[in-house]
């Protein structure tokens, strides 16, 4: 199995969009919502296509785990992952995503990177930096990510304010639409 940031990602929001998400159900090219991210992307810092570079990356852990992930907006001057986001609703996530990026380049021999977490709605930037506590957790997530996906029964949801924005949500609440 290979193991994305969008893993990490789902983890930190809803185990259950994760588990979805882990065995084969994508709902994310229906999502308005998600849409709008990536035009969000686009459309907010044009100039990066020209002078950042889009890199795919991978690894493998010391247990055998390959690793990957896909940074839209690398600066290899200046050594910084930029990250576009919509909103700061599920900045926890976001940062661990962006977290799993700096891992990724670290396994890749590539040390002193730093992450740009950008709200370019609310005009937020937030910087952040991989520790050697953050390399213990994200590799204890990935277990964890791997031991969830092994599941027979799907995770109950959550029923939280985020789920009505999520791309996932009419398949988990069809029995009360």
């Amino acid at each position: 199995m290979q193991l994305t940031a969008t893993y990490i990602n789902y983890y930190h929001v809803c185990h259950r969009k994760l588990w979805l998400f882990a065995n084969g159900v994508n709902m994310e090219h229906t999502s308005d919502v998600v849409y709008d991210g990536k035009l969000l992307h686009e459309i907010s810092y044009p100039q990066r296509a020209d002078k950042y570079t889009e890199i795919d990356l991978s690894a493998t852990t010391d247990d055998g785990i390959l690793l990957s992930g896909k940074i839209d907006f690398y600066d290899v001057k200046e050594k910084t992952i930029h990250e576009v986001k919509r909103s700061d609703k599920m900045e926890e996530a976001h940062e661990w995503q962006l977290k799993y990026y700096v891992w990724l380049l670290k396994l890749n021999d590539v040390s002193d990177v730093r992450a740009v977490l950008e709200y370019p709605k609310i005009r937020e930037t937030k910087i952040l930096k991989l520790s050697d506590a953050d390399e213990i957790y994200l590799e204890l997530i990935v277990k964890k990510i791997l031991l969830l996906q092994e599941v027979e029964e799907c995770p109950p949801k959550i029923n939280a304010k985020i789920c009505k924005n999520c791309s996932y949500y009419d398949l988990c609440y069809i029995d009360e639409i």
